[in-house]
């Protein structure tokens, strides 16, 4: 955007054009040109006669040229902070970055000096095992190669983690240790060898690691940097962050304060995990939050019912291959999550609840259904219903309960192909079902469940609409292709839909007079592209507020 633009502010009016306007409005007249602003909303659309006039009459214009705007995209799940912190001094052992143990090993042995703090932490992808050449993670005896003084961690993902012997020795886990009955995000386990003792790797126990993280003098400029480079370069003027640490809130509502926040935070706080439910209730109280609605905000509440996949820990209805009696765990008591959702509902605030797997999908919509929240209570999510439905049942158990299912299709190249070897013949079955969810009138959206270990890609919006339209995974198969969508129905994932699911629809997600003018703006238009493209196309530019942020 030309300096002129930005240093004017959002307090004037200001006409915006593009050779190509997509409102995301079903109801918009024919031939949009531009929008017209005033302050931070918009007030207006323009056909190309109107737009004659203005530019005759002198009204400030900002004109796109040859490239396409449409209303700034929404990543409805997200944990904007723990990527910050995770990548700040942890090693990138990724694949493709690192392809084999080998690569691995040598990537921590280089990051051995920069450390920061006792331990070294690497970062691995999702179903990190999967995609390394070897088939396997690193084992103890491997890590201690590369130091048997310094305890390591190599996280794959988030729920399963690589240890040395000195961080297990660091950690108190020997041959007696016990895992406790539950962690904040599923039940722990302590993988062991045939004669009791502690192989390395341990599930759903990240909370006990250490962090890399920067300490609170750093986190203001770390979160700004790191929100812009995940998200605002990308075209998302909005995220809905499940929180990580109070410090964190803090300095995103302080960054609102001075206008450096680069995208719109609707925070869910998550319990016990960032705050017990009391405090969590009582936010504003709790933060001491100079309280900013426009930029930041709390939206409402996040728990997690079940794990993940990876640590063969969502909580399925079939036993996981291999493991006759392990079916997952449900790691949420039915009394704590009614409080949970009475309470939020008498406050407005919006439940969020993880549930990976179908069978702890199930339990969430009938403890739901069983309270009979009162009327215009926020309508509670399920994150993660709509990856894996292998059973038709499960949206009739969701519209009995009013719940909004919460999908993230950047998981089907992320770990599509990995069903079947985690819960054999079954794991075929309803990987993904976008198209029949949309023709069942769900508001389905699409976002990036960034953590630790997420692909690179994975906060580009327009790789989960590719995700959701090529359907093709790590490895390059196409997964039940009758199930892609239409790129009219992908962008609405990420706008419209987004915005509804976050219950924002009246202030952000289409161009619409009254609504505020969040948008982005494409050097091409993705509706008239090669679907694979569609994620290399670059953002020229991104507007909050009438205010260009990037």
């Amino acid at each position: 955007m030309p300096q002129s633009d930005r240093e004017s502010g959002a307090s004037q009016g200001r006409i915006y054009t593009a050779e190509r306007i997509i409102t995301m409005e079903g109801d918009a007249p024919e031939g949009v040109a531009g929008i017209r602003t005033l302050g931070e909303r918009i007030t207006g659309y323009l056909t190309r006669e109107a737009m004659a006039s203005a530019d005759a009459a002198g009204e400030r214009i900002t004109d796109y040229g040859a490239r396409t705007l449409l209303p700034g995209f929404i990543d409805v799940h997200a944990h904007g902070e723990v990527a910050v912190r995770a990548a700040f001094g942890t090693v990138d052992c990724r694949v493709p970055k690192c392809r084999s143990i080998d690569d691995v090993l040598g990537a921590l042995s280089a990051g051995l000096a920069d450390r920061r703090g006792e331990w070294l932490v690497g970062q691995g992808n999702l179903f990190f095992d999967r995609k390394l050449s070897d088939g396997r993670l690193p084992t103890r005896e491997e890590l201690d190669r590369v130091s048997r003084n310094v305890p390591i961690a190599l996280r794959a993902g988030g729920h399963i983690t690589a240890l040395n012997s000195a961080a297990l020795e660091a950690l108190g886990i020997d041959r007696d240790y016990r895992e406790p009955e539950h962690s904040l995000s599923g039940k722990p386990v302590v993988i062991r060898d045939a004669d009791g003792n502690p192989t390395g790797v341990v599930k759903e126990m990240d909370n006990l690691l250490p962090s890399t993280g920067p300490d609170d003098s750093e986190l203001e400029a770390a979160l700004a940097e790191g929100y812009r480079e995940l998200f605002t370069r990308y075209g998302v003027t909005t995220v809905g962050e499940i929180s990580e640490t109070p410090a964190g809130l803090r300095a995103m509502n302080a960054l609102a304060g001075r206008g450096e926040l680069p995208v719109n935070i609707r925070a869910y706080l998550w319990v016990p995990g960032t705050m017990p439910l009391e405090d969590a209730l009582n936010w504003r109280e709790t933060l001491g939050l100079d309280h900013r609605a426009d930029r930041f905000g709390v939206r409402g509440l996040k728990l997690f019912s079940d794990g993940g996949y990876s640590a063969k820990n969502a909580a399925v209805d079939d036993h996981y291959v291999g493991e006759p009696h392990n079916c997952g765990h449900i790691a949420l008591g039915q009394e704590y999550l009614e409080e949970v959702l009475g309470r939020a509902a008498a406050v407005h605030l919006q439940v969020a609840i993880h549930a990976n797997g179908p069978r702890a999908q199930r339990w969430v919509s009938q403890v739901i259904e069983s309270l009979s929240l009162p009327a215009g209570a926020p309508r509670p999510r399920i994150e993660h219903a709509g990856n894996y439905m292998p059973d038709d049942d499960l949206p009739d158990a969701w519209r009995q309960a009013d719940v909004l299912p919460v999908p993230q299709p950047v998981f089907l190249y992320t770990f599509g192909d990995f069903f079947p070897d985690y819960l054999g013949e079954v794991g075929r079955r309803g990987r993904f079902p976008l198209r029949s969810l949309f023709e069942q009138q769900w508001p389905i959206t699409s976002s990036s469940d960034v953590w630790v270990g997420s692909e690179p890609e994975a906060t580009n919006p327009l790789f989960g609409v590719w995700c959701a339209m090529a359907r093709r995974s790590f490895f390059g198969s196409h997964i039940d292709e009758a199930e892609a969508i239409s790129i009219e129905q992908a962008l609405a994932m990420v706008t419209t839909n987004a915005a509804l699911v976050l219950g924002e629809e009246t202030e952000r997600g289409s161009l619409a007079p009254g609504k505020r003018a969040d948008f982005v703006v494409l050097d091409r238009d993705p509706t008239r592209v090669p679907v694979d493209d569609l994620p290399a196309i670059p953002v020229h530019d991104v507007v909050i507020n009438s205010r260009s942020v990037l």
